[in-house]
């Protein structure tokens, strides 16, 4: 298997066996667009689900449970309050997160002791607080701010570094693509978007770029030993790039995904931390999208703003009439109609 895999690596890097990710784009870009509508449109029909610290309302912890199960903190709720929404979540093996709509004082009280009487624990391990919507507009706003900062600063950085701006350019497109598609899948599957939820999400983007950024070393490598002679049209360069450094972009994919795999199925599935899952899960579908995105939409799209440059296109023509003109010599003569 191993000898496998080091012959399949081989045989990528030298071109022996190639992956047509260029000359595809038209397919991959159907593809991204289609899946941002999809991931747009679910959300917008469905509505989305703000945790409480940005829609604002009450909270309340029970410590040393016995038997933490959900039911009873319902019925202990609706007991004082009946119309409000009731989220409960257990933390650990004996704590128990009750979320409401804003509640009175009077109320907040009320509902702590039919939680510590259907909990069967003193009322000292009833923990209520009042959380406001403010707090998560606060960190929405900061958030926004720090990813215009972080954008214009990346696309400054790349340019400055590849010498080029439409590196730079194709690199942001497919970051922006991954920001929305993380965060559209996230939503989609009805998880709240938590502030936890919003880390996960912006950290991502960090590993995108890298991800990205090691493409893009290689492919200005490949298009800088290109000279006039080169047998390689500018997207051939491009696409043989991609495929050298195509296993390790699977590589470090699966190194970085499989501890947040973990995190996310031990951690907030069988330990149910639910932060752990929020940030676990934005981080596990932003390495999976960052790794297709760079593979799939920057380096094609990378190839296509080039491609259009009068050198590389007279150089691409060359390349084609004479690859053209050898396939003719080499073509077996025309047979002679029998008079």
């Amino acid at each position: 298997m191993a000898s496998r895999l080091t012959t399949f690596g081989n045989d990528l890097y030298t071109g022996k066996r190639s992956f047509n990710f260029v000359g595809g784009r038209r397919k991959w870009y159907a593809i991204a667009i289609a899946l941002i509508v999809v991931v747009i449109a679910i959300p917008l029909v469905r509505g989305v689900n703000f945790s409480i610290e940005f829609r604002g309302g009450s909270q309340f912890q029970i410590a040393n449970v016995a038997d933490a199960q959900t039911e009873p903190a319902i019925d202990a709720v609706h007991s004082v309050v009946s119309d409000t929404e009731v989220k409960v979540a257990i933390v650990g093996e004996s704590g128990v997160r009750v979320q409401t709509d804003q509640l009175e004082p009077a109320q907040s009280l009320e509902v702590s002791k039919a939680l510590a009487e259907a909990y069967d624990v003193p009322v000292s391990e009833v923990t209520s607080t009042f959380i406001g919507p403010s707090w998560g507009a606060d960190v929405t706003r900061q958030a926004i701010v720090g990813l215009i900062a972080f954008v214009l600063l990346s696309a400054l950085v790349m340019a400055l570094y590849f010498r080029t701006w439409k590196m730079s350019l194709a690199a942001i497109i497919a970051l922006i693509g991954d920001l929305i598609v993380t965060l559209g899948i996230y939503v989609s599957v009805g998880f709240e978007i938590s502030p936890a939820a919003m880390i996960g999400v912006l950290t991502i983007l960090s590993y995108s770029l890298y991800d990205t950024v090691v493409v893009f070393d290689k492919i200005r490598e490949n298009t800088a030993a290109d000279g006039e002679e080169s047998r390689r049209t500018f997207a051939e360069s491009v696409n043989l790039a991609v495929n050298q450094t195509l296993v390790r972009s699977i590589n470090t994919s699966v190194v970085a995904a499989l501890p947040v795999a973990a995190i996310l199925f031990i951690g907030a599935g069988a330990l149910g931390a639910d932060t752990l899952r929020d940030i676990s899960l934005a981080l596990l579908i932003g390495i999976l999208v960052g790794t297709w995105s760079t593979v799939f939409i920057a380096a094609p799209l990378y190839s296509q703003l080039r491609e259009r440059e009068p050198k590389i296109r007279r150089h691409g023509d060359k390349v084609l009439k004479e690859r053209a003109r050898a396939a003719g010599s080499t073509a077996p003569a025309p047979e002679v109609a029998a008079v």
